[in-house]
C-alpha cells in the first residue's frame, strides 16, 4: 500500500521566514517526481511512530541544513491531487517557521536546483500548484 494513494498520507509543510519579511523557496529539479522547475515552500511525510514537530525539524535539517528557532501552526488543509493518471489524498499540516538565515543551506541539491529568499511582493514564478491555496488560505499569517 502507498501512502497519498491506497490511504490518505500525511504531509508536514512549512514556509521559513527569517523574522526581517523574508521567505524561504526552493527550486524543484529534473530529480523530483513532479512540477519541475517550480519554485516550492518546504516539505516531508510523516512516517509511522514519528511525531509531527519531530518532522518538521527533521525535514528543515535536512532540506535546508538548519535549525527551527520558532515555529507557528497555521492550519490544514486536504490536498487532492493526481499524480501519473492516479488520484492523490493529503492531509497537509502546515507551518510558518523562523529559522536564521545565515546557517541555510541547499541540503538536498539533487532535488533543488536553487533555492533563495523573497518578500511577499517578490515571490519568484512558477510557483507550485498548490501555493496558491496555501498563500490565500494564511495570507494574514505571514
Amino acid at each position: 500500500m502507498q501512502k497519498g494513494f491506497d490511504y490518505t498520507g500525511i504531509t508536514i509543510v512549512y514556509i521559513c521566514h527569517d523574522g526581517q519579511g523574508e521567505y524561504l523557496f526552493q527550486k524543484r529539479s529534473r530529480n523530483c517526481r513532479d512540477e519541475h522547475d517550480r519554485w516550492d515552500i518546504g516539505g516531508g511525510g510523516l512516517e509511522f511512530g514519528d511525531t509531527v514537530l519531530g518532522t518538521l525539524e527533521k525535514e528543515i535539517a535536512e532540506e535546508y541544513r538548519t535549525s527551527v528557532l520558532g515555529h507557528d501552526f497555521l492550519g490544514y488543509r486536504d490536498v487532492h491531487r493526481e499524480h501519473e493518471g492516479r488520484k492523490t489524498h493529503w492531509l497537509a499540516l502546515d507551518f510558518k517557521v523562523l529559522v536564521d538565515r545565515k546557517t541555510v543551506a541547499n541540503g538536498e541539491p539533487h532535488k533543488f536546483s536553487e533555492i533563495g529568499w523573497f518578500q511577499p511582493s517578490d515571490f519568484p514564478a512558477p510557483l507550485h500548484s498548490q501555493l496558491p491555496i496555501f498563500f490565500e488560505n494564511y495570507a494574514n499569517m505571514l
